[in-house]
């Protein structure tokens, strides 16, 4: 086919199936070779081709002033034929040259194809020696992608090395790992072999065969690979090849009734339609396979309509697709052939070639040609001096060369009316995006192939295999569609492990889930605060917990905490009874009963801790722990103070120890002590207050209410600040336990200490391992065990004897031992 213009852009297309070489007799000139089996798909592409440089030139915005022409062959499907087209294209088919300078444009500044590996890899190899820039739309080969061997080679579509990688991801999804190899022998498939053996031991698949399929049809070798494949116990079977070496596997296949496996195909096949027919149906639905994107050309169905034959030899191939459309002859050689008019209506035909449904390598076609177009374009808008070629020079549209057209194609980003980016890397190859397709039987009973999924190496949200398992209803089992079972609420959908592909069962929804419709594929997360009902109908408001008075573990702590208030209260009246006797009297009755009052508020401070979290009590619960027992230590210290100062003033030699050291400086040493860890829990309080906080980490089913603490380092230094000042109360009480008998309270208090110590040392790993309100009851254990250790250990000596030898409680009986040792 030929249009003249301005610039004109070579094509080849493999608009038939199989080349035929005439017999060679050695005693004339031999015949051409000519082509039989002609495809309608590839002509669409051809068409394309020729659509979009028409659209081109009628675009003011695009090449302004210039139209684009072309050249394009038929290469059916021979390397040697598509060799022989693409010297043709660049040398010119003129048989003489009136120009001998060779000056001016070459015939065509660049080619759009060759769609095979093969050929492209050959053409590649002497037209990249002079920088030929060749656009293909339908090449995969990985190799193809080495730009020292192929400098002006560009595609529109992927290269094998994301097709493989693609499949893989198809594999993994599904958990095949057990799978068969099939491939052409040709470079397509041998370098998407290896690609896809390595990469399939990477993520931990093996392979059970590997066969290769004879590129000269060999019935025996066929045989044989069906064979493999029958006796294998590998289910999965991935294939590369084209249709055209595919076809004579697929009857083998039938004939051998290999049914119960799972093909996954490559894009050379995937939406190949020579497959789509009833009789493959049983062996071929169900069949998974990638599929270069599809796209949408506005206006393409029209002027697929349009076309025209003429008499023009050049376009002979429009002569050649007229009659095999209508299966009639122009030039009518024997009896009973139909006579083509040129008029029939393309309209009332029904072909792949009026198809635009699924527009896939024909959407590449299309790119391809606006690629070479965009560059084009941009070389034009070239200002001189600023270029980019020697001397900033720019390119002369009148002695345009091929590799000029390189450095722009190299440079080339657009958008497609469709939406898709169009631009190339670094080795010359396109995003890496395909179609997942699916054979699912349609309504006459052949093969329907429908887009199930998308593979996007680039995607922005790094899902690179997206699959609607809605879509994936295939039930080899069966033979029909599993998408009318329905699923009862609280399950969803989901596919079954394994073969086959497309089977559903209905699941429980998980924990926290829903599903309140049937056919669901997804499961409703239930919001924060709520939970699945059993019958993962619906959501219902989540169970809370906290540490309540109503709680059989709240009440006996409440109970301990009343308990402890009452004993104060009872030591205190007792003392207070009591006290001008001289037990009472010698142990300084005013700190002990302002220990007892800390004691009663370090009880009391235990309500705070049970019920429901609220602001306040949280604010207050730790506040007023915290102040109750630096107040209580403090006592305990400035007891411990007097004592050693009593002891020390009854020596001659300190007897004024007790006059610096009175009852006012013991009430400004408490008074002073208490308010630093006032103003500890004021700052605290301030810049971090403790607030009621909703914990769901512990169990997803419950709402834990617990005091978020705020500010840790706050905590931390109401904690260390009361262990500070037990540390130095249970020191001095240590080193003054050896005081003669009569002064033994030290005693006390190093035992009291000691209790207090040992019972908040086991707090801490106790409060971290602890969830929930159990925490919170570990704290008020703690809180308890202290107090009532304080409690025992000081007081429980002093009202033994006050109740029950009140014979002892006398000042000659305290003073006793000293009196008998002097």
């Amino acid at each position: 086919m030929y249009q003249a213009g301005d610039v004109i852009l070579g094509g080849l297309f493999e608009v038939h199936f199989l080349t035929v070489f005439p017999e060679l007799s050695f005693r004339t000139e031999p015949k051409p070779p000519y082509c039989e089996q002609f495809d309608m798909a590839s002509f669409q592409q051809v068409q394309t081709m020729v659509f979009a440089i028409d659209e081109i030139n009628k675009n003011p915005n695009l090449l302004p002033n210039i139209s684009l022409g072309y050249h394009l062959y038929d290469n059916c499907v021979m390397l040697g034929m598509a060799f022989r087209a693409a010297i043709s294209l660049v040398s010119g088919t003129e048989e003489s040259f009136s120009n001998l300078n060779c000056t001016g444009p070459p015939p065509v500044i660049g080619i759009v194809g060759d769609s095979n590996s093969t050929p492209s890899i050959a053409i590649s190899s002497v037209l990249g020696l002079f920088r030929v820039p060749i656009v293909s739309y339908f090449a995969t080969c990985s190799c193809l992608s080495n730009r020292k061997k192929y400098p002006s080679f560009f595609r529109t579509i992927p290269s094998d090395a994301f097709q493989v990688r693609a499949m893989i991801k198809i594999l993994k999804h599904f958990g095949w790992t057990w799978v068969g190899l099939v491939y052409s022998d040709d470079d397509y498939g041998n370098h998407a072999a290896q690609s896809f053996l390595k990469d399939v031991q990477v993520f931990g698949g093996c392979v059970a065969f590997s066969e290769i399929l004879p590129l000269d049809n060999n019935h025996k070798d066929i045989q044989h690979t069906v064979g493999v494949i029958q006796a294998s116990t590998a289910r999965v079977v991935v294939v590369f090849s084209t249709s055209t070496y595919l076809l004579p596997l697929m009857d083998e296949v039938v004939l051998q009734n290999v049914t119960d496996r799972q093909w996954i195909a490559s894009e050379a096949w995937a939406t190949s339609p020579v497959f789509h027919t009833q009789r493959l149906l049983p062996f071929l639905g169900g069949t998974l396979g990638i599929a270069i994107r599809r796209g949408e050309i506005q206006g393409l169905h029209e002027f697929l309509l349009r076309l025209r034959p003429n008499n023009d030899q050049r376009n002979n191939m429009v002569r050649i697709f007229w009659e095999n459309m209508f299966k009639c002859r122009f030039n009518i050689g024997g009896r009973g052939e139909k006579m083509c008019s040129g008029q029939e209506d393309l309209s009332n035909t029904d072909t792949a070639y009026t198809d635009v449904s699924e527009l896939r390598a024909s959407y590449n076609v299309y790119k391809t040609v606006y690629a070479l177009a965009h560059a084009l374009h941009d070389l034009m808008q070239c200002e001189e001096g600023r270029g980019p070629f020697s001397g900033n020079s720019c390119a002369d549209i009148t002695n345009l060369q091929p590799w000029q057209l390189v450095h722009y194609l190299q440079k080339v980003n657009f958008t497609t009316g469709f939406g898709d980016l169009v631009s190339f890397d670094e080795n010359g190859d396109a995003l890496a995006i395909y179609d997942v397709m699916n054979w699912q039987p349609s309504s006459d009973g052949s093969i329907v192939v429908r887009t199930v999924g998308v593979v996007n190496e680039a995607a922005a949200t790094g899902k690179v295999l997206t699959l609607d398992e809605e879509a994936l209803y295939w039930n080899f089992e069966t033979k029909k569609s599993v998408c009318s079972e329905s699923c009862s609420p609280g399950t969803r959908r989901a596919r079954r492990k394994g073969l086959p592909v497309c089977c559903f069962d209905c699941l429980p929804c998980a924990d926290g889930e829903i599903s309140h419709k049937t056919d669901a594929n997804e499961c409703t997360i239930c919001p924060d605060d709520f939970w699945s009902n059993p019958d993962k109908d619906r959501c219902v408001p989540k169970e809370e917990e906290f540490l309540s008075y109503e709680d059989p573990l709240g009440i006996s702590l409440t109970t301990a905490s009343l308990l402890g208030t009452c004993i104060c209260a009872l030591v205190m009246a007792i003392f207070a009874h009591h006290r001008n006797t001289p037990i009472v009297r010698a142990n300084n009755s005013e700190l002990s009963f302002l220990l007892l009052l800390s004691l009663k508020l370090c009880f009391l401070c235990v309500l705070l801790f049970i019920g429901r979290p609220q602001l306040w009590t949280c604010q207050l619960r730790h506040a007023v722990f915290g102040i109750s027992f630096v107040l209580c230590i403090s006592s305990i210290l400035v007891k411990t103070m007097v004592v050693i100062a009593v002891f020390k003033s009854s020596r001659p030699e300190g007897k004024g120890a007790m006059k610096w050291f009175g009852t006012a400086q013991q009430r400004s040493t408490v008074l002073v002590l208490t308010a630093l860890q006032v103003a500890i829990c004021i700052v605290w309080l301030s810049n971090s207050s403790p607030t009621p906080h909703k914990n769901s980490q512990y169990v997803s089913s419950k709402i834990v209410y617990e005091c978020a603490i705020g500010s840790v380092a706050g905590f931390a230094v109401l904690l260390g600040y009361i262990g500070f000042l037990a540390a130095v109360s249970f020191l001095l009480a240590f080193l003054a336990r050896n005081l003669p008998d009569h002064f033994n309270e030290a005693k006390f208090i190093t035992f009291s200490m000691l209790i207090f110590c040992a019972v908040w040392i086991a707090f801490v790993p106790a409060y971290v391992s602890s969830p929930g309100k159990y925490a919170v009851a570990v704290e008020i254990f703690a809180i308890l065990a202290s107090s009532f250790g304080l409690l025992v250990a000081i007081f429980a000596p002093k009202c033994y004897i006050i109740l029950l030898h009140p014979e002892k409680n006398t000042k000659k009986n305290i003073m006793g031992r000293e009196t008998q040792k002097k």
